[in-house]
């Protein structure tokens, strides 16, 4: 029941920062399973399984709320779809111990480039109109949706980042079409692993638990993406995702325990001191469009 109940409440905040900055669901998610020993296919399987309930949720809240750029989903969806398929396939006719370091591994590195991308870029005040060619799009929405699935989340992180760097874009607009796509991605790849693996293995309490407290959070995540700040949603994030995987990292290593206590400790001292970076720009942000609009 712990167990459990943990789960319920880090669904529930891994959907809330999901859905105000375009990414973390499926990160937080699957690094939390894989640090209890989870194989890899199996934990992506089941988030994936919990997603697609969470992620029609957002998209629908999203859409009501004017989050969407309808034209951008079109785009994302179809390359997307059979990337997150074929990543599925992939990851799951792999050994699950081979592959979950190596996985843990790139869900850390993610974890770094989520806070950099939002402890480094500078903030937007005016965003403009987004408009990318659908050549271009198709690329990053296979690669985004592989990593969708070989890594248990990557859609968001891979697309949002990307889509925020183009001239001209509204974060809200972003985070919301890429919040609004991700059910069909999820969709191909939740097939994928259930043509590969079967339902056999799968703990339908977690995937119950992790599906239901998304849903809770989808709504009032689609709300506060026009009030929180997304700087420092993303920091938390990704400071999230780097300690859950290098604990996963370590563990698979042997690593000693005073070791990983110290790794552990400089982990959070440098979480911290981003925390207070990204909340220090907030600050000043807000002073100035005050001051401007005074």
């Amino acid at each position: 029941m712990q167990r459990l109940i943990l789960f319920g409440v880090a669904g529930f905040v891994a959907q809330l920062v999901d859905g105000a900055i375009g990414m973390g669901y499926g990160l937080t998610s699957s690094s939390m399973l894989l640090a209890m020993g989870i194989t890899p296919a199996v934990a992506s399987a089941s988030i994936h399984l919990a997603e697609i309930a969470t992620t029609a949720a957002s998209g629908v809240s999203h859409v009501k709320l004017g989050n969407v750029d309808r034209s951008l989903v079109r785009t994302l969806i179809v390359p997307g779809a059979v990337g997150a398929f074929v990543g599925a396939c992939f990851l799951s006719n792999i050994p699950g111990r081979l592959v979950a370091p190596f996985i843990a591994v790139g869900l850390l590195l993610l974890g770094v480039y989520v806070m950099a991308q939002y402890l480094l870029r500078p903030a937007r005040r005016t965003p403009g109109s987004l408009r990318v060619s659908a050549w271009k799009m198709a690329p990053l929405a296979v690669v985004a949706g592989f990593f969708d699935s070989v890594g248990g989340g990557g859609w968001g992180p891979i697309s949002t980042p990307v889509l925020l760097a183009h001239r001209g874009s509204d974060p809200r607009k972003v985070v919301g079409s890429v919040d609004a796509s991700e059910f069909f991605v999820t969709v191909a790849g939740t097939l994928g692993f259930v043509i590969a693996l079967g339902l056999d293995d799968i703990n339908w309490q977690w995937v119950g638990i992790f599906a239901v407290s998304g849903l809770l959070a989808a709504p009032l995540a689609a709300w506060l993406v026009r009030l929180m700040p997304v700087q420092l949603l993303g920091v938390v994030v990704g400071g999230a995702i780097i300690l859950t995987n290098s604990r996963t990292l370590m563990m698979s290593q042997s690593v000693s325990s005073e070791v990983a206590t110290l790794v552990y400790g400089v982990l959070l001292v440098g979480w911290a001191l981003a925390l207070g970076v990204a909340g220090r720009r907030v600050y000043r942000l807000r002073r100035v469009m005050l001051s401007e609009a005074l």
